[in-house]
């Protein structure tokens, strides 16, 4: 029976009808499946049309992924074709709670349908898809079952895509090829943004870097990423096609110095990561989405309790020169005045101040209540990085040795540098540091490195990871500095949206170098718009651009905000924005609210914006730039209406808070 007969027949059911037009072909030759979301619009088809596995995604009864393939190619079978979906599916009803600080909203409530869609070849059950579905978001994973008496595989390739409707515009971050860049340390997430493109291309030829971002013309908005990696499986990226279909791409041989497959391998029965999809009609959904957290749980408990914040170092201004002892106290000296909680001494310490001195900087800083973070080089054989301390912590005898001499004396956390790729191995490592960092109580931040997906909730102690154009970029050159408000209107929309981001940035300084002096890279954002991305970008452990000279030549209005803004959220909100354009966002950190914004347009921005958060008569502080990018700060009242008239130049900030 054709799909037009269907449509015009008054007795076939509305959900049949509509699973029929997704599809597009004779349902007579295929077995379909729906699963909805609690609410009823988020509607996701599967099929087995001609013996291909396949999904599709509707929201509000508007197709924002056509028929898309589903299946797995290992080495013990072609599983992508031939195969037959089950009748039965079974369904279960998922309402959990859970806790976790360091992300952007710290108590969540998950609500979500599941089904599983069972797939046989040949009379025999090879894997399970499972779907998760909540109000916005779609999660999926493939369960595979032994094979007789094969009880491992190795994963060749997966299927899995994402095929968009015609005329979808992309916001994506190509990925680079391997063992490029700096010391051969590529590919770490480090590369600019494409905005409002064509759908169809593939990149610079080696795809793209999750999360990505697409939009569906008026209809609405979809981000896909990934989520529960660790050392099981590897990391992936998308593959562009012409026809607008993105695929599931795994690492790159060249990655690692070509060290390690790039096919992941997994004892049977065994589980793919999650892949996921959120829809809206809006951007608050993207912006607001906890699912990389919903779908995973901790692999281990938290050794003690962690303990995030504010913090300072001296490498963004000073380079590796400043990485001595007597510019450390300093800084240590300079984070006790902001009230600040630690001090990132960056590499080169153990040549540049040395072990011992290190414990005396670490004694130091716990009398005035700053503890220390250190720098470490990841790497091992696979890339070229010569800074130090170097391979240790791709060891696990000599990685143990120094956690357990860190945790003597008192360190708080380790920053790691220079991975550069996402095979299983180099998954592996990541996981290995964690959990041993946990045994020491040791807090980690990753640089030079891949995403983080839903680590935060995985590994109690990971803080945050780079995995962006930070703010060393503003240091090295001039082009980064003009294009901060640009990059800065990406970041909420994509990168931070699935985890924590270590940004580093919120500078106050006119120029990137010690002495502020006129040479060198030159900030052109203003101060506000320091303040903003100070709220703008999320991350539990935040190790902002300041320098101590900053107490004397940074407004004391800038000052005296930097030392009160918190780095742990409770609720984030949607206001308004385009990515590439403006954004503006609101952050609760207990009760008290933060409204930020930044504007990378070269018209000054003129909107009112609706802040139902404050009430009828409550006074708030309005930081605001003129024309000029001279900022300010004044006290006003929120009328009746709760609306503000907001004007924000180009390169400026707004913020807003009690």
């Amino acid at each position: 029976m054709s799909v037009e007969k269907n449509l015009k027949s008054r007795n076939m059911m509305k959900s049949f009808i509509v699973m029929a037009m997704l599809l597009g072909s004779s349902v007579a030759s295929a077995e379909n499946k729906q699963i909805t979301s609690p609410d009823g619009k988020l509607v996701v088809t599967v099929s087995d049309m001609d013996g291909r596995p396949s999904y599709s995604v509707s929201y509000d009864n508007v197709l924002f992924l056509k028929p898309s393939p589903l299946g797995i190619i290992a080495n013990i079978g072609d599983f992508s074709s031939g195969m037959s979906l089950e009748k039965n599916v079974s369904t279960n009803k998922i309402d959990e709670t859970y806790e976790l600080a360091s992300i952007k909203q710290n108590k969540v409530r998950y609500v979500a349908n599941e089904a599983v869609f069972s797939f046989t070849q040949q009379g025999k059950t090879i894997y399970d898809v499972i779907f998760r579905i909540s109000n916005n978001d779609v999660a999926f994973k493939y369960k595979m079952y032994p094979q007789g008496e094969t009880l491992s595989c190795v994963v060749k390739q997966e299927v899995t895509g994402f095929a968009f409707p015609d005329g979808t515009t992309t916001f994506l971050c190509p990925q680079s090829k391997p063992m490029g860049g700096f010391a051969r340390t590529s590919p770490s997430y480090e590369t600019s943004y494409t905005v409002d493109d064509a759908a169809g291309k593939n990149g610079w030829g080696e795809g793209y870097t999750f999360p990505c971002l697409f939009r569906n013309g008026d209809n609405g908005w979809v981000l896909v990423s990934e989520t529960g990696v660790n050392g099981g499986y590897c990391a992936s990226r998308l593959l562009g096609h012409k026809e607008g279909t993105y695929t599931i791409g795994f690492p790159q041989e060249g990655e690692a110095n070509g060290n390690g497959t790039v096919s992941p391998g997994i004892a049977l029965p065994g589980e793919t990561p999650w892949r996921t999809i959120t829809v809206g009609k809006t951007l608050a959904p993207i912006v607001e989405t906890t699912v990389p957290f919903d779908v995973v749980k901790p692999l281990y408990p938290a050794k003690g309790e962690y303990t995030y914040g504010r913090g300072s170092w001296s490498w963004i201004i000073g380079m590796d020169g400043s990485t001595n002892y007597k510019e450390q106290l300093r800084y240590i000296d300079f984070s006790a005045a902001m009230g600040y909680q630690s001090v990132l001494v960056d590499a080169l310490w153990d040549k540049q101040i040395g072990r011992d001195k290190i414990e005396e900087l670490a004694k130091y800083g716990k009398d005035k209540g700053v503890a220390l973070y250190l720098w470490y080089n990841s790497n091992g054989y696979w890339n070229d990085a010569p800074q130090t301390p170097r391979g240790m912590m791709d060891n696990a005898i000599a990685r143990r040795k120094e956690m357990k001499w860190m945790q003597s004396i008192g360190i708080r956390g380790i920053k790691v540098d220079f991975f550069g790729g996402d095979k299983q191995m180099t998954m592996q490592l990541y996981e290995d540091i964690l959990s041993d960092a946990n045994e020491y109580g040791l807090l980690v931040i990753f640089h030079g490195c891949t995403l983080p997906r839903g680590w935060e909730r995985m590994y109690p102690n990971f803080a945050s990871s780079e995995a962006v154009l930070a703010s060393e970029n503003l240091h090295f050159s001039q082009g980064s500095c003009d294009n901060e408000a640009f990059n800065a209107t990406l970041h909420p929309f994509i990168r931070n949206t699935v985890g924590s981001m270590d940004f580093g940035g919120s500078a106050l300084n006119k120029y990137y170098n010690a002495d502020n002096a006129p040479r060198g890279s030159r900030r052109v954002t203003s101060d506000v718009y320091a303040l903003a991305t100070a709220v703008l970008f999320q991350s539990p452990v935040q190790h902002f651009a300041l320098a101590p000279n900053n107490l004397t030549d940074a407004p004391v209005w800038a000052i005296d905000f930097m030392k009160e803004v918190p780095t742990t959220w409770g609720e984030v909100r949607f206001i308004d924005g385009y990515p590439g354009k403006y954004v503006i966002l609101a952050r609760r950190h207990g009760d008290k609210w933060y409204i930020a914004g930044v504007n990378a347009q070269k018209e000054t921005l003129k909107l009112k914006v609706n802040l139902p958060m404050f009430s009828n008569g409550e006074k708030v502080r309005l930081f605001s730039d003129d024309k000029a990018l001279q900022g300010g700060v004044k006290q006003i009242e929120i009328g009746k209406i709760q609306e503000l008239q907001l004007a924000i130049p180009c390169n400026g900030g707004v913020l807003i808070t009690k």
